[in-house]
């Protein structure tokens, strides 16, 4: 399933979000430009390497140099090919202008670098002597995304799924796409752990979405959640709320 566009109206122009997606354009032009043995040292040093933080004793013998923790920042901003970047931005753009409008923008910047921490914090859990490099911003999108079921439960999402060769559209709930969305990552994990498979950072996906259930509490700004749902009222509709927008506009 390819997400297309949600239908949750937003409210406020989504800066944030929109400096995130052109930093990490930015670097992934750049790191383009290097050569393999450039970019690989590149993914070594601001890539987060799990054994480099659990066994420090190779990490010198390693020729790691001493690291204050900003891999654990540095590693979001860093892709490994285009298709990589590009679904990482598109589900970013998707989701996140919405969670922006809850946040405020400098609160969507700090929301967005703790669940990329914590992500890559569980993936860590997971493959400690690990001595493979995890780059990518999936695991912050994937907390973006915790928070869009929390908020917009149901909100939809313009859904492609391609079978064979004929294009079906669907409007997807988004409870049940990210639900599905977040399952397959457990799943994958699981999977992954079973065949010791390292290819994919599954476990940071999974960190990533639980840490955006749980922060967005903290980070949601009371009077500004304009099309959240409201379990007490039931007053949330998107597709009431998409057509006032449009007469607004």
């Amino acid at each position: 399933m390819i997400p297309l566009r949600g239908n949750v109206p937003r409210v406020t122009k989504p800066v944030a979000v929109v400096v995130i997606i052109c930093l990490n354009v930015l670097v992934f032009i750049y790191s383009k430009g290097l050569t393999p043995r450039d970019l690989t040292f590149l993914f070594h040093l601001s890539g987060v390497v799990p054994a480099r933080f659990f066994e420090p004793e190779w990490a010198i013998w390693a020729g790691y140099p001493q690291t204050f923790g900003w891999p654990l920042f540095s590693y979001m901003f860093l892709h490994g090919g285009w298709l990589h970047i590009i679904l990482n931005m598109w589900m970013l753009w998707i989701f996140g202008q919405n969670i922006e409008d809850v946040t405020g923008h400098f609160g969507f910047v700090v929301f967005y670098l703790l669940c990329g921490v914590a992500a890559v914090g569980v993936h860590m859990l997971f493959e400690q002597t690990s001595p493979v490099p995890v780059i990518g911003a999936s695991g912050a999108v994937a907390g973006v995304m915790g928070a869009f079921i929390v908020l917009y439960p149901h909100g939809k999402v313009l859904t492609l799924v391609p079978i064979i060769i004929i294009p079906l559209f669907l409007r997807v709930p988004s409870y049940l796409f990210l639900s599905i969305w977040f399952l397959s990552q457990v799943v994958s994990g699981l999977l992954a752990k079973a065949q010791a498979a390292h290819e994919v950072a599954w476990w940071a996906h999974v960190g990533g979405f639980v840490a955006g259930i749980i922060l967005i509490r903290w980070f949601r700004r009371r009077g500004h959640c304009r099309y959240c749902y409201n379990p007490e009222t039931k007053d949330y509709d998107p597709e009431v709320a998409e057509k006032s927008s449009e007469n607004r506009s």
